[in-house]
């Protein structure tokens, strides 16, 4: 495996290691944050915010069972 050495700020270092599992290497949590996922994945992701991704999940959830209706205006 290639790899490439960058250099950041130690406020970035300082946000990426509390980001960062035990078992985790700088690239799992890199790639992890920058991945394509939808925003609900990523809030789970999150060490503390499950209870803030179940409100989103049900939010979303009723927002899908909403129906439009016409307004005049």
């Amino acid at each position: 495996m290639a790899t490439k050495t960058i250099t950041i700020t130690l406020d970035a270092y300082k946000k990426l290691r509390a980001k960062k599992a035990s078992n985790e290497s700088f690239t799992d949590i890199i790639l992890k944050l920058t991945g394509k996922k939808n925003t609900l994945d990523y809030i789970r992701s999150l060490k503390t915010s499950t209870e803030l991704a179940d409100n989103i999940e049900k939010a979303m959830q009723e927002t899908r069972k909403a129906k439009l209706r016409k307004v005049d205006l």
